[in-house]
């Protein structure tokens, strides 16, 4: 990501903000002022980065998206592992690799693990990054809650684990993460069950949702939709493990670890470029 790619996501990120906070539809001209840029320009960067015109991404955070997703693009964990991970459902070519924590390591609750820390920008305001050597363990967006609340959510899962500030150490996962492009390595940290629930996630394709008694009923669990959907608000590692696909069965969103707004904002940001 050149600098001045960066600057164009770094717009982008704030103009994704602007329009999910705002009551009614924005112009183009008003959005293009805001970000301090001609609307002809404006829009060619942002159509560039989300996949459709500002005018068209603002359609996909009606109310009534999620329900259309669940009606065209229901995706049967069962059947999907075709168009899953390896599908061109996936950004660009964005390839993910994770591997889990042995239930003792967890029960540990991070004792003698090192877990690096730094915050990032991204097209869903400001994200809280935590990772291993192994990989990402954890990726908290803190619009909502605020920066102190996102820290305190991730260090609290693994009290006894030893933090250090290296935003460096991360960067290269998280510009793949949300640039698409290049190799993001994951570390999961979780019970069991929250490990089976996280890989039915996993095989959601970008651009399509799936309902809480569809992943119970893939892990093998059909009576526990309670338990999963603790599991999916659970997830530590938001957008990559892709908590945010999972819908109730009448199209409602449910809920969000880190705020209906970013929800639905990632829900329009995939079909956006999905539909591109």
């Amino acid at each position: 990501m050149d600098l001045s790619d960066r600057y164009h996501y770094h717009v982008i990120g704030r103009a994704i903000e602007m329009i999910d906070a705002a009551e009614t539809p924005l112009s183009l001209e008003a959005l293009a002022g805001a970000m301090n840029m001609s609307p002809a320009h404006f829009q060619r960067v942002f159509s560039q980065w989300v996949g459709v015109s500002p005018k068209r991404y603002q359609q996909y955070l009606t109310l009534g998206h999620a329900k259309s997703l669940l009606r065209e693009r229901f995706s049967t964990l069962a059947t999907s592992d075709a168009v899953g991970l390896s599908g061109s459902g996936r950004l660009h070519d964005l390839f993910l690799r994770w591997e889990a924590m042995s239930p003792g390591d967890f029960a540990r609750a991070g004792e003698g693990l090192t877990i690096r820390w730094g915050w990032f920008a991204s097209p869903f305001g400001p994200a809280l990054a935590m990772g291993t050597e192994r990989g990402l363990c954890g990726i908290a967006f803190s619009a909502e809650s605020g920066p102190e609340a996102a820290m305190a959510d991730l260090t609290g899962r693994w009290p006894k684990a030893t933090y250090l500030e290296d935003t460096a150490a991360l960067a290269p996962w998280m510009e793949a993460a949300f640039g698409g492009r290049g190799e993001v390595a994951m570390h999961l940290i979780g019970r069991p069950l929250q490990i089976k629930v996280w890989e039915a996630l996993l095989r959601i394709p970008s651009g399509h949702v799936t309902t809480y008694s569809e992943i119970a009923a893939a892990i093998g669990s059909p009576r526990a939709v309670r338990a999963v959907g603790t599991a999916v608000g659970r997830n530590p590692i938001s957008f990559l493990i892709p908590c945010h696909r999972a819908l109730r069965k009448s199209g409602a969103l449910g809920g969000y670890h880190w705020g209906l707004p970013v929800k639905r904002a990632i829900l329009a940001w995939e079909s956006a470029r999905a539909d591109a």
